[in-house]
């Protein structure tokens, strides 16, 4: 049976999507519960599987990830070993921050964050040596106009 969420997991939810820092106090106040109850329906929600990895979110230009490119990629290849070999070179690449197959012209897209042009080159030439690609297209993204990873509850 799949785990059903109420009015209350979804408020617990969006506080967690905000700020995952916070205390249990902090939620339950903002929620309008008590602590007890507030870890309890969290308890549940990571063993359903609904609340994953937590983890911190870091300032990428702050840092010197000035550049941000989308790979889409092109491939003739579509045989199980070549998509062995294509996804354990992705998984090596700290560089590749998202990674989607795709339906339609262009069969990947890849989300590429590094500090500047010559390193995104570096990261392109590494990855055709490794894997055979029929067609790249880098786009730079000239700025970051939204990025979230809160659902909409």
């Amino acid at each position: 049976m799949a785990f059903r969420i109420d009015d209350m997991d979804r408020k617990i939810l969006g506080e967690l999507q905000r700020d995952a820092g916070q205390s249990l106090d902090e939620i339950a106040k903002n929620v309008g519960s008590s602590k007890t109850p507030v870890w309890n329906r969290i308890r549940k929600m990571k063993e359903a599987g609904i609340i994953g990895q937590q983890t911190v979110l870091l300032d990428a230009e702050a840092l010197g990830f000035e550049a941000t490119f989308f790979v889409l990629i092109r491939t003739s290849e579509h045989e199980a070993d070549w998509q062995n070999k294509f996804l354990a070179a992705l998984r090596d690449r700290p560089e590749v921050q998202e990674a989607h197959r795709l339906a339609g012209d262009i069969d990947y897209i890849l989300k590429v964050r590094v500090k500047n042009a010559r390193a995104y080159d570096v990261f392109y030439q590494a990855l055709i040596s490794e894997v055979k690609i029929h067609n790249v297209t880098a786009l730079l993204s000239m700025e970051e106009l939204k990025s979230t990873v809160s659902l909409p509850l």
